[in-house]
Order: C-alpha cells, then structure tokens, then sequence
C-alpha cells in the first residue's frame, strides 16, 4: 500500500475563523475546546479505504435542513493524488444524508491556500421519511478516499492555486 498523505489539524486562528463564520460569534473558551477535541481522521480497519472524518461537536439535522462543518482538518499528499470525500454508508442509507456538492474533491494543492487548505463539509439530510439525523460528537459523519489521477499528454497548465472552493476556474 502506497503512503502518499497526512492530516493535520489547521491552525486555532484559521479553526475559530471557519467556526465564527458558520456559527457567528461565540468565546473563545468554548471554541478552543471544540479546537482540542478535533480527531485526525482514521481508518476504521485495515481493509478499510475511507478515512472516518469525526464530528467536532453534535449535529442534530431534521428533514431538510443543511448545515456547514468546519472540521478542523487539511491534507498534505504527494502530487497526482486527490481525496475524494462522502458521507459515510450508514448516514446515506439510514437519513439520505449527503454532501451538498455530491462529492467533495480536495486537490493536493488545497493544503497551501491562505485557509490553510480547511476541509469544510456541507451536509442535508434528505430524509423522505421524516427522519431526524442525529450525528453525536466523535462520531464519523464522512469518509475520505485517495484516488491518484493522470493527465492528459497536451497538458500544460501552470496556474497555482489560493483558495478554496470555486478557486480553480477563477
């Protein structure tokens, strides 16, 4: 098995940047603790290919509502390669629970942004029948996948990215 990638939390200020912004102002006691309690995604077992990403703090969704994560998280991976991410099986299967962008695609280059390259993950619960989802603290809500790719043979891009989603077609 190829090892091509580490996670690594994202600095406080950047943390309590994404967190003020999704949830507006809150001390900064309780989001330090949100900060040190955040967990490294992890592989459940060793045949296991998704990395579990971990809820920072209880999420309660009803039927329809979305809400924005900020998980604390960034990668560092060997070029060629990208980090495919979705919901985990069991919140699909149990609540329609998905990724508001059906499949989030971190890029190699996302790591060096001004934001530090922080994963944010945007979820709905999809529920058609009535079901409200409750995802408990330290509990995997989504699982990422690395998946190398190619390039065409007339490729010849140069650009460099800085920031983060809908940065690349700027």
């Amino acid at each position: 098995m190829k090892r091509i990638a580490k996670f690594h939390k994202v600095s406080y200020e950047q943390f309590k940047e994404g967190w003020t912004d999704t949830f507006g102002k809150i001390e900064d006691g309780k989001i330090k603790e949100i900060y040190d309690g955040i967990r490294l995604p992890k592989r459940a077992t060793s045949g296991s290919a998704g990395y579990d990403f971990y809820a920072p703090v209880t999420v309660v969704l009803k039927p329809g509502e979305t809400i924005k994560i900020p998980t604390g998280i960034r990668v560092e991976m060997e070029e060629n390669w990208v980090l495919k991410c979705y919901p985990r099986s069991s919140l699909g299967f149990k609540y329609r629970l998905q990724l508001n962008n059906t499949v989030g695609i971190i890029d190699s280059d996302y790591f060096y942004s001004d934001n530090e390259g922080h994963i944010f993950v945007k979820l709905t619960n999809d529920s058609n029948e009535e079901k409200t989802a409750e995802i408990l603290k330290d509990t995997g809500f989504m699982q990422g996948i690395f998946v190398e790719y190619g390039i065409t043979f007339d490729d010849d891009v140069t650009n460099v990215r800085n920031g983060g989603l809908g940065s690349t077609t700027k």
